[in-house]
C-alpha cells in the first residue's frame, strides 16, 4: 500500500481512505482507512469496482460514479463527486471522493493511480442543499447540462439548457434535431465530438457556437464525456455547456486588435525600410551628382549632369508622394463611413478612364445584385477599384481584349468583392508572398510601379478588411475583398 509515512500521516488525519488502482491488471487495493470508515473488516467485501457498484454504494449515485470512474480509468479524466456508501452496521455515510488533482497535495506512486474517500459529516440534507447550490451556480453560470439515453433513444435537458437555449419548457430535444442547436459553421464539430465520444469514449471540452430557438448565435463551452452501464459499454452521453458569448466575443476583439496592430507594425517596418532604402538612394545620387558637377569644368557635360539632376529630383518628388498615400492611408482610415453603391464607385472610376477603356477595347461586367451598397469611406472604394481595373488592363493578355468581372456577394453573413480578369496572370508560385508589396512588379511593362496592389492592400485592411489573391499564368487573375 502508500509506502510515503508523511502523506500516509496526513490521509490518517484527514480521515481519508483510498484505493490505489493499478493499471494493468485493472484491480483494485483498499487500504485500511477506507474499510475502516465503512466498519467493515476484508474478509466482509471483495475489493473490487464491481462489487463496490453492486453492494455499497446507494443505487442514486450507482450512474454517476460509474461514468465518472471509468472515465478516469480510461480517459485519465479527473473528477470529484459526493456519494453514499454502506457502512456494516447498515447505515448510509457520505463521502467526497476525488481523484489525485483535486487533493491539496500530491500524491504519486508509480504505475499506479490513487483515488480518495474522505468523510463528509454534515449528511442531513444534503440532497436538498446540494439540489439548492446546483440552481444557483448554473444560473449565475449559466450553466446548461444535458444527457442522451442511447438505449431509450431520448435526450434530457435541465432548467437551465431550456433558459439559455429559448425553448419552452414542453419542448422534447430529439437527436434528429440537433444540428439546429449549432451555427452551420459549428455543425461538423459538434458531429465529430459527438461520434468520437459515442463510439470509441472519447470525453471532449471545446467552444462552439451554439443557436437559440429564436435563432440567436452565442459562443458556449461545450463539455461532456460517455455513459457506462455494468459491463463497461457506452449507453450515452453526459454534458454541460456554459454561455461564454460575452468573453468569446471580446477574446476575439481583442485577438483581431493584435492582429491589426502587427499587421500595422508590418506595414510600418515595410514603410521605415523603404524610406530608409530609397530615398538613401536618391540622396546619395544627387550628392554624387552636386560633386561632380563641382569637378567639371567643361558647360556641356555641366548641363549633361543638372539634366541628371533634374530626373533624380523628379524620381525623389514620385517616391516623396507614394510614400505620402501610404501614410495618408493610415491617418484618413478614421474618416465616417457612410453607405457607397457599388455602382455609382464603378460609375466614377470607368468615367475617368474612358480613353484608357476603349483603347484597349475593354469589356467590364458588373453584378452588384446580391449586395449593392456597403457602408466605406468612398475614395477608399474608388481607389480599390481603379487599381484593379488599371492592372487588368495594363497586363491584358496579348492574345485576347480585356474582359473584367466585378461582382459583390454575401457569404455567411460577411459581405466580399470580386475582380476577376483573363489577362497574363501571375505566377503565384514565384511571387505569392510579394503581390501586395511595395514597388513588387511582376512584369516587364516600362510604366509598371508596383504601388498600387500595395495601396489597395493597406486601404483593405485600414478598413479592417482583407484581401486575397489566386491567379494563373496566361489565364488571369481574381482578387476577392473580404469587407
Amino acid at each position: 500500500m502508500l509506502k510515503n509515512e508523511l502523506y500516509s500521516n496526513v490521509l490518517q488525519d484527514f480521515n481519508t481512505g483510498y484505493w490505489q488502482l493499478h493499471k494493468n491488471p485493472y484491480k483494485e487495493d483498499w487500504s485500511d482507512k477506507f474499510y475502516e470508515n465503512l466498519g467493515y473488516t476484508k474478509n466482509d467485501i471483495r475489493s473490487n469496482l464491481d462489487y463496490f457498484l453492486d453492494a455499497l454504494i446507494h443505487k442514486n449515485d450507482v450512474d454517476v460514479f460509474r461514468d465518472n470512474f471509468l472515465n478516469y480509468r480510461i480517459n485519465d479524466l479527473n473528477f470529484k463527486q459526493h456519494i453514499k456508501i454502506l457502512k456494516k452496521n447498515g447505515k448510509y455515510q457520505l463521502f467526497r471522493c476525488a481523484t489525485n488533482s483535486e487533493l491539496p497535495v500530491n500524491i504519486r506512486i508509480e504505475g499506479c493511480f490513487l483515488f480518495f474517500f474522505e468523510i463528509k459529516l454534515d449528511q442531513e440534507g444534503t440532497l436538498k442543499k446540494d439540489n439548492f447550490y446546483y440552481q444557483e451556480t448554473a444560473q449565475m453560470t449559466s450553466t446548461g447540462s444535458w444527457h442522451v439515453d442511447f438505449q431509450k433513444k431520448e435526450s434530457y435537458w435541465d432548467f437551465e439548457t431550456y433558459r439559455i437555449l429559448e425553448y419552452p419548457e414542453d419542448y422534447k430535444p430529439s437527436l434528429k434535431h440537433s444540428a439546429n442547436y449549432y451555427a452551420e459553421d459549428c455543425r461538423q464539430l459538434a458531429v465529430d465530438c459527438f461520434l468520437n465520444c459515442a463510439m470509441i469514449g472519447t470525453p471532449f471540452n471545446t467552444e462552439i457556437k451554439m443557436v437559440t430557438a429564436n435563432n440567436r448565435e452565442f459562443w458556449a463551452r461545450a463539455i461532456g464525456k460517455p455513459i457506462y452501464n455494468e459491463a463497461k459499454e457506452i449507453i450515452g452521453i453526459r454534458g454541460v455547456f456554459q454561455d461564454i458569448d460575452d468573453l468569446k466575443r471580446k477574446e476575439i476583439s481583442l485577438q483581431k486588435s493584435v492582429d491589426i496592430i502587427a499587421g500595422q507594425n508590418s506595414r510600418l517596418f515595410n514603410f521605415a525600410h523603404i524610406v530608409s532604402h530609397n530615398l538613401r538612394s536618391h540622396t546619395s545620387n544627387l550628392s554624387l551628382l552636386v560633386q561632380l558637377i563641382e569637378d567639371v569644368n567643361d558647360p556641356q557635360e555641366k548641363e549633361e549632369l543638372i539634366n541628371e539632376v533634374k530626373t533624380i529630383s523628379d524620381n525623389l518628388n514620385t517616391t516623396i508622394e507614394h510614400l505620402n498615400e501610404v501614410v495618408t492611408i493610415q491617418t484618413n482610415n478614421k474618416q465616417q463611413k457612410i453607405p457607397v453603391k457599388f455602382k455609382d464607385a464603378l460609375h466614377l472610376v470607368v468615367n475617368g478612364i474612358s480613353h484608357m477603356v476603349s483603347n484597349s477595347n475593354c469589356q467590364i461586367r458588373s453584378d452588384f445584385t446580391a449586395l449593392e451598397e456597403i457602408r466605406y469611406i468612398p475614395a477608399y472604394l474608388e481607389s480599390i477599384l481603379l487599381n484593379l481595373i488599371t492592372n487588368a488592363i495594363k497586363y491584358k493578355h496579348s492574345d485576347r481584349d480585356p474582359i473584367i468581372n466585378i461582382k459583390s456577394y454575401i457569404d455567411k453573413d460577411k459581405k466580399y468583392l470580386k475582380v476577376s480578369d483573363n489577362g497574363r496572370g501571375i505566377d503565384l508560385t514565384l511571387f505569392k508572398d510579394k503581390v501586395f508589396g511595395m514597388y513588387k512588379t511582376f512584369h516587364y511593362n516600362e510604366d509598371a510601379v508596383g504601388i498600387g496592389l500595395f495601396l489597395t492592400k493597406n486601404q483593405v485592411e485600414s478598413m479592417d478588411g482583407s484581401i486575397s489573391v489566386e491567379s494563373e499564368v496566361d489565364a488571369g487573375t481574381t482578387f476577392t475583398i473580404e469587407f
